[in-house]
């Protein structure tokens, strides 16, 4: 039973000044939509980039926990992203890392540190020539207190099981230094059934983070980790360390992910494992090699069979973002004006877009919305939506009609219960 200083939590986002961002990504729009979104502590994200971290030392003071709150008192935590590009075992790797640190002192330190390695003025998530086994090394010495999570661990490119660059375990990329991975990013492309089909696995906290590039509440927190503990950074730390006062996640649905099938996006093709298998890997239409997604990843390296859940696990919800259910059932782009209201109609109304997700009874939605809409948004809540895979950078999309909408839920998986909210 979650009690009530359950903490929703994103700690991996990105600043205006990663690439590939909304120049609006700043604090106030941070705040602003995390507050319309239900969540109680973000990631400041890009603690790397030195106009960032100027900026944030001028809107966020330290309340003396390792906590950093703006002016109405929104609570953030020191993070940042970078990639490291290397080769190990004669195989080019790419590696993307989640850190968080106690303090702008702390992040003073790191950022001397990797400014002994490179730039990091040009990109919020900076790259770095050096393997996972050298940082972990220095980083440490620095402050134990800095927590180091693998970034969307099953991502083709960048992830640290990924196909395209990545490892088979998590010591084969950080050796002895493996010792200071607590926790995993699973990623949009997996849930946590996927990730306990590996039994070495077992021992890591699962996370879940948006890895945002703008603040609309269709990026913002679409993912979250629940921490119940007195919000405080070595408390956060300590969860994730111990699992103790880590509650579980929020997850969308693993299609919904950019890479959860195998495809090649240029040729439209978009194939389940066994089809890449049968296909030998290679796109049916152009003769080039397919991207092997997350799904076929999982399963190459699993060593449970689909359904196993170990002793202890934690729960976790799987929910699309209510954006994506309003969008595709009144066929109006999700930036629309159309859509906007009708999200707001509802949020404004309930508290936030999690109450209405979560907390919201049948009976309250129904004074508030169509009952298609309604019908989707109990079916979301059971994780029964249905979605066309992601792939190759595509994302997944949401199936939704009226028809489906009256069909009866039939939950997929056990969830956390509407009353531990």
């Amino acid at each position: 039973m979650l009690g009530g200083q359950v903490i929703i939590a994103d700690l991996h986002i990105h600043s205006r000044f990663s690439r590939a961002t909304s120049k609006q990504l700043d604090i106030n729009n941070l705040e602003k939509y995390a507050r319309i979104k239900g969540i109680g502590l973000l990631g400041t994200g890009d603690f790397t980039h030195p106009v960032w971290i100027e900026e944030l030392k001028k809107e966020l003071v330290d309340d003396g926990s390792g906590i950093l709150r703006t002016k109405t008192g929104f609570p953030f935590m020191l993070s940042g992203e970078i990639s490291l590009m290397y080769s190990q075992g004669g195989k080019g790797r790419k590696v993307h890392l989640v850190l968080l640190a106690k303090g702008f002192d702390v992040v003073q330190q790191i950022n001397e540190y990797l400014l002994t390695k490179g730039r990091t003025d040009y990109d919020g998530r900076p790259i770095f020539g050096i393997s996972g086994v050298e940082f972990l090394e220095n980083i440490k010495q620095i402050d134990d207190k800095i927590e180091v999570i693998p970034a969307h661990v099953w991502t083709p490119w960048f992830g640290l099981f990924g196909s395209m660059s990545g490892f088979d375990s998590v010591e084969e990329c950080f050796q002895d230094k493996a010792k200071h991975i607590y926790a995993l990013e699973t990623g949009l492309s997996s849930d946590p059934p996927m990730n306990w089909r590996l039994s070495a696995l077992d021992s890591y906290s699962l996370v879940s983070f948006s890895d945002l590039h703008s603040f609309w509440p269709w990026r913002l927190g679409r993912e979250a980790t629940l921490f119940d503990v007195k919000l405080e950074y070595d408390n956060v730390i300590r969860a994730l360390r111990t699992k103790k006062g880590l509650e579980g996640t929020v997850e969308v649905d693993p299609g919904y992910g950019k890479y959860h099938f195998d495809g090649h996006r240029a040729c439209d093709v978009c194939l389940e494992p066994k089809e890449t298998a049968r296909l030998k890997g290679v796109c049916p239409k152009c003769g080039k090699s397919l991207t092997i997604g997350v799904l076929n990843r999982v399963e190459s390296l699993a060593d449970r069979a689909a359904g196993f859940r170990p002793e202890g696990a934690k729960d976790f919800y799987t929910l699309l973002p209510l954006t994506e259910i309003l969008s595709a059932l009144i066929g109006s782009p999700l930036a629309s004006k159309k859509t906007w209201k009708a999200y707001y109609d509802i949020v404004n109304a309930v508290g936030s877009e999690y109450d209405v997700l979560m907390r919201a009874s049948e009976e309250e939605l129904m004074k508030l919305a169509e009952p298609r809409i309604v019908k989707a948004i109990i079916r979301n809540r059971h994780g029964n939506i249905e979605v066309d895979p992601g792939y190759d950078g595509e994302y997944g999309k949401p199936v939704l009609s009226e028809k489906e909408t009256k069909e009866k839920i039939k939950p997929k998986h056990v969830q956390l219960g509407l009353d531990d909210f």
